[in-house]
Parts: C-alpha cells; structure tokens; sequence
C-alpha cells in the first residue's frame, strides 16, 4: 500500500497569509463599499521598468524567426545572464565565475529545492521570527529544525552561543519579516562559527538592493572565509518588480565542498536532472535588470517604496511605536500598541481604518506582540494608511 509524506501531517493547519486573505474576505463581504489599504503581503505595486518590458518584446520576436528562435534552454541558466550576474557581484570587488551563477525561477522555489543537496540528518538553524517557507520546507523534508529565537533586546539579530548547533543555517538579511540587516561583523561572527563546525549558511538576500548604508553587506560574500561555508539565493521579484514573472539566481562557490563532495557539482546534477531551465524570454527581460539603463530604473521603482517607507516610519516616531527595518529594507517590524496580540491588532486595523498588515505570530513564537507592514503599496494608499494610523492610535 503506497504511504503519503506523512510529513505533510506535521505542517501548521494553515498559512499565514491565508488566515489574512480569508479574514480581509470575510470583512468585504460584510462591508463591500470599504477601501482596504493594504501594507501586508510583500507584492509589488510598479509596473516592470521599460527596459525589462523591450526585453521581453525583443526576446518574444526572437521566437518568431527560426534564426533567432531558442527551445530548452541550459538547465542552469543562459551563459549570457550567468555572465550578466556574475559582473554584478564583481562590479563590487567580489571574485566570482560565471559558472558559480545558477538561474532559476525564484528564491523560493530555490529555497526549497536546495535542500535536496543535503542529507536529511542534517539539522536547519532558522532564526525566528522567519520567512514561514524556510519552516515548512523543512517540515516537509522530515528534517530537524532548532530554532534560534530573536527580540528586540538584539535588534532580532541573534548571534550564535555556545549552545547553538546545526548543520544549515538560514539568514535573512535585510531579513523579512523584521527588515532588521547583520552588519559585516556580525555576519563575520555566523562565517566563522559555520566554518569551525563545517556547517553551510543559505543565506537569502532577497532584499539587499533596499539597503541604504554602504556599510551594511549586500552579499554574504562580503565576508572574508564565506567561499567555503555558504550559498546565497537571491531574487528578481523585489529587486525588479518580478513577483509575477519569475527569475532568481543562487551562488555556490566552488570551495564549498564537504566530504570530498562539490555543492556547486552537485547542484548542477539536480538541476539538469529535475528542471528544463527557465524560459528564454525570461532570461533575456532579466538580463536588461543588469545593464546601466535597467538599474537606474529599477532603482526609481525602489526609490518610491523607501518614500512610502519613510511615510510609514513618520507616522510610527509620531505615535511613539518601537519598529526596526523601513531604513534598509521594505519591511518596518512594529511592537504592537498597548501590548496587544498580534492577531487582536490585525483586527484593530481591519475593523477601524481598513489598514492591512502582517501579524507577528505567524512568524513564528517570538513574533507575538509585533506587527509587519510592507512599504510595496501605492503611494496614495500608504499615505493614507499613515495618515489613518495616527488618527486610530494618535
């Protein structure tokens, strides 16, 4: 008789941002004349820049003529936008070969798909409050989690202790949901301790492009002795505006090696056995992300979420409500008002100005008490969303 993943049966009954879109259903169902302002799912709100948009023009044309025409594509990424990604992280002094670079279809697919590469005994540090992903794929894996928890009292950037032990460590950085971001030295602290116990870091840097102070690292390698102790996954979707169509990329140096084992060949068997690749027209829009045009555009789509950041951020130092990110990041972690629960302020908001965030909880135990908002809205909306905040909470 065939048995299920009866990991399956171990997952939370349901997910977060259901609860919220069940919730926020139910309301405008009750009230169908009411405007929500929505600052809790991290999707964008811009349009795709122009030079992404002549891309995916120009690339559609390409499949029209037999002389430009492309099928499969290499299962781990096109040479032209490995090349492409690779001089990003060089432009800022990093060493890095084009075939370290691998393209895929997000980070969240990636980061769930790169634990296939390690054994299932392996334990996963997640430091909470987290991405709830990173728990559930795990779940899913059968694989033992720790979970290293994070506060205020740290600027929920926990470092590790003597306690602290496992063979995977997810960091975040600007971390969702807390858009908290690890300076040099602390991530300096994380390298050194994976590399003393041969431990790999997955380090997630969905969010760097928001951050503002130079000093703060945009990639894990950065760091001097990261090479041989992690791997980076990153994203198109905020960076770009590609949440709704779909290009990552993950760095796995060729030093990380364990066991007499390459992570970096070992990645490029999974991916040419169990994907096809991402689609030429993609790869092709993605490619004009990294050309000087692209990024002076997607940097103006950016500049307008750290305005509504700064819009959110005035109307919290008004009402006197602790909060980390906004600065660094497109999400502002806030301490719920009054020491209210995370799910009762959710229902504040929902009920009395129709504003929309991220209750805490669903971040895992030691986000009760905190709130996130997202900075992705329009402009119109976030201004108004302040602007009912400190009426309600004023």
């Amino acid at each position: 008789m065939l048995t299920p993943n009866m990991n399956y049966s171990h997952l939370k009954s349901s997910y977060l941002f259901y609860n919220i879109a069940q919730k926020t259903k139910a309301y405008l169902a009750e009230n169908p004349d009411k405007h929500l302002y929505r600052l809790g799912i991290g999707d964008v709100s811009l349009p795709l820049c122009d030079a992404v948009i002549k891309g995916l023009h120009t690339a559609a044309d390409d499949q029209a003529k037999a002389d430009t025409f492309n099928g499969y594509m290499p299962e781990c990424g096109a040479p032209f936008l490995r090349t492409k990604v690779a001089d990003y992280y060089r432009a800022r002094g990093l060493s890095l070969e084009d075939d370290e670079v691998f393209i895929s279809s997000g980070a969240s697919d990636e980061l769930g798909d790169i634990l296939d590469i390690f054994d299932r005994s392996n334990r996963s540090l997640i430091i909470e409050p987290a991405y709830p992903a990173y728990v559930d794929a795990n779940v899913m894996g059968g694989r033992e989690i720790v979970h290293l928890p994070s506060s205020r009292d740290n600027g929920f950037l926990p470092l590790p202790d003597e306690i602290t032990d496992a063979e995977l460590i997810y960091i975040c950085s600007p971390n969702n949901p807390t858009g908290a971001v690890f300076s040099k030295e602390q991530l300096k602290v994380w390298v050194d301790w994976a590399n003393e116990r041969g431990s790999v870091i997955l380090f997630d840097a969905a969010y760097e492009a928001f951050i503002e102070d130079e000093t703060l690292p945009h990639s894990i390698f950065e760091i001097e002795g990261a090479r041989t102790c992690a791997i980076e996954i990153c994203s198109l979707s905020k960076t770009a505006g590609f949440t709704g169509t779909r290009l990552g990329y993950t760095v796995i140096p060729k030093e990380l090696v364990r066991n007499g084992m390459s992570f970096n060949d070992m990645w490029v068997r999974n991916r040419t056995t169990k994907t096809n690749g991402v689609s030429y027209i993609i790869q092709r829009a993605a490619a004009e992300v990294f050309t000087p045009e692209g990024q002076r555009q997607i940097h103006a789509n950016i500049d307008i979420y750290k305005q509504n950041a700064r819009t959110i951020m005035k109307a919290l130092d008004e009402l006197g409500i602790w909060y980390t990110g906004g600065k660094n990041a497109p999400y502002i972690w806030l301490e719920c008002p009054s020491k209210m629960g995370s799910w009762e302020f959710f229902d504040l908001l929902l009920e009395k100005v129709q504003v929309i965030g991220t209750p805490g909880e669903g971040f895992g135990k030691c986000g009760e008490g905190f709130f996130r908002f997202s900075t992705f809205g329009s402009p119109e909306d976030t201004q108004e969303a302040a602007r009912r905040l400190v009426s309600l909470l004023g």
